[in-house]
């Protein structure tokens, strides 16, 4: 076994801490109606924590590479260890207009993997679809109409069409699908941004999404495969050309054939760590909020070769309260 290896294990918790720094630095601009200062101060938390990390990483899906500062743009090295590398997908803040406007479904969200895990797209447009575990295996297709994969998703399921959620990015370039998937009898919630959220959701108990269908961003439906990967979900994208530019743009990534539909597996493989933490109220995860005088986070990790799941509620600052250790000591 490498060295190293043993330790992927223990990236859960550490991640974790990543997501919260970003979350609770991103929490402080909720309602500022200013979507560039929610993100930069994501990511400049989002900096020191992995900073502090013992990994060698490397960024593989980051933020915006037209960012001068405080960036972490792919390529980026973070971490201050020398044997275990991994790659990096991360979101500081998924969402910054969300996070400006008071909206919800804000969230802060990074995976690691292996190197060579994750799929590297250029930040352009990408057609998905994703549903949750317990499907028989490409039971939807991008290749298929929506009325076709909506009568097979609710036979797979057991329901009536009438009976599937489609959640879908409230955009133009979504206007025609949205109006075939209502056509089909099925019901669509639409969603102002955050479709990595919306892929989550659909193996999410109690959210109610079924299906997460649309075009959205190329490296969000990488971080989208990397959190349904580990919980048995199914996911397919495919690039979506707006113009000669975004062609060349795949063609100079060398990932091969253009009109490819990618799988969960070829989006984001290897013994995945994923983790988010709510900056607003979602449909996952509560928002950062003040309990008993401290912050407090609801988060979530998995790791894909466990298939756990697990729910974190932190409050930050706890140690300066000495009455709650006090009401909590169990004396």
């Amino acid at each position: 076994m490498p060295e190293g290896h043993a330790s992927i294990r223990y990236l859960g918790l550490s991640s974790v801490r990543v997501t919260e720094s970003a979350a609770l630095a991103s929490a402080k601009m909720i309602g500022c109606g200013d979507e560039r200062k929610a993100d930069e101060a994501a990511v400049a938390a989002m900096i020191d924590a992995l900073n502090e990390l013992d990994i060698d990483g490397t960024v593989r899906i980051g933020t915006d590479e037209s960012q001068e500062t405080m960036s972490l743009k792919p390529g980026t090295k973070v971490g201050i260890g020398k044997h275990q590398k991994v790659d990096v997908a991360l979101m500081p803040v998924e969402g910054p207009s969300i996070v400006a406007r008071g909206a919800p479904n804000g969230m802060s969200i990074i995976a690691m993997t292996e190197p060579g895990g994750f799929l590297h797209p250029p930040d352009i447009y990408m057609e998905k679809i994703a549903v949750g575990e317990g499907l028989p295996e490409d039971v939807v297709s991008l290749d298929e109409t929506p009325e076709k994969n909506l009568t097979a998703l609710a036979k797979a399921k057991g329901r009536s069409v009438s009976e599937i959620i489609a959640c879908i990015l409230d955009r133009p370039r979504n206007s025609e699908l949205i109006k075939q998937v209502r056509a089909a009898g099925a019901r669509v919630l639409l969603i102002s941004d955050g479709d990595v959220s919306g892929a989550m959701a659909t193996i999410w108990p109690g959210s109610q999404i079924d299906i997460l269908m649309g075009i959205g961003s190329a490296p969000q439906g990488v971080l989208a495969a990397a959190a349904l990967s580990s919980m048995g979900g199914q996911m397919q994208c495919r690039f979506v050309f707006r113009d000669q530019e975004d062609r060349k743009l795949v063609e100079k990534s060398d990932i091969g054939d253009l009109d490819k539909i990618f799988n969960t597996q070829e989006l984001a493989s290897g013994d995945i760590t994923f983790a988010a933490t709510g900056v607003t109220n979602g449909h996952i995860l509560s928002g950062v909020g003040l309990r008993h005088g401290v912050p407090t986070t609801q988060s979530i990790v998995m790791r894909r070769s466990t298939g756990i799941l697990r729910v974190i509620e932190s409050f930050h600052g706890f140690a300066e309260r000495p009455h709650l250790r006090r009401n909590h000591s169990g004396d």
